[in-house]
């Protein structure tokens, strides 16, 4: 009896966190963030991990509550650990920056990999930017072309990669040139 009881509890909880988060992210898209940052909070006090990415994200920009950076690295590091794609690049970024953490290339490098192992188009671009520049690992130009091929190729964010990179090289970024003719995407 007891250990039914236990399940229906649980139950309730992984719902009631499913339900917060569901709550919380509608106000979150439509950008309420005053409204969805308590609902978001509690759902990844609870162990939501994608509540506990949006939390993240909160605190990283500043949305709903103060902009805090270490904050932000620690409910990203709870949903990265939980294999969230999202939040094991946004932790990589951290890392990579050094916001909310000491900077460390080759920790940014593993998570971006975490992410674009997952077909995260935003990891599959930076593990091959990693690679292009020999950031956090060693240069290499064939590793490069693959990621970078991958996370323009993609069908989940592939398009904005891709705009961005041709952004960047309109306005004279050198390695976002060097990179689009590595791809041939000129």
């Amino acid at each position: 009896m007891l250990m039914l009881l236990t399940m229906v509890s649980l139950g309730v909880a992984a719902q009631s966190a499913d339900k917060m988060y569901e709550d919380g992210k509608k106000l979150y898209d439509a950008e309420n963030y005053k409204e969805a940052f308590p609902k978001l909070k509690a759902a990844a006090e609870k162990g939501h991990k994608k509540a506990q990415y949006r939390l993240g994200r909160c605190y990283d920009k500043g949305y709903g509550t103060a902009e805090n950076d270490q904050l932000a690295f620690q409910w990203y590091e709870k949903s990265a650990k939980q294999g969230h794609a999202k939040a094991q690049y946004q932790l990589g970024k951290c890392y990579k920056d050094g916001e909310g953490v000491k900077k460390d290339r080759k920790r940014a490098f593993e998570l971006f990999l975490q992410a674009a192992k997952q077909e995260n188009a935003d990891g599959e671009y930076a593990v091959g930017k990693a690679y292009f520049k020999g950031k956090g690992i060693a240069a290499d130009k064939a590793q490069a072309k693959k990621w970078l091929l991958r996370a323009v190729k993609n069908e989940k964010g592939g398009d904005e990669v891709l705009e961005d990179l041709r952004k960047d090289a309109a306005d004279g970024d050198e390695d976002a040139k060097a990179m689009l003719a590595l791809i041939g995407k000129k």
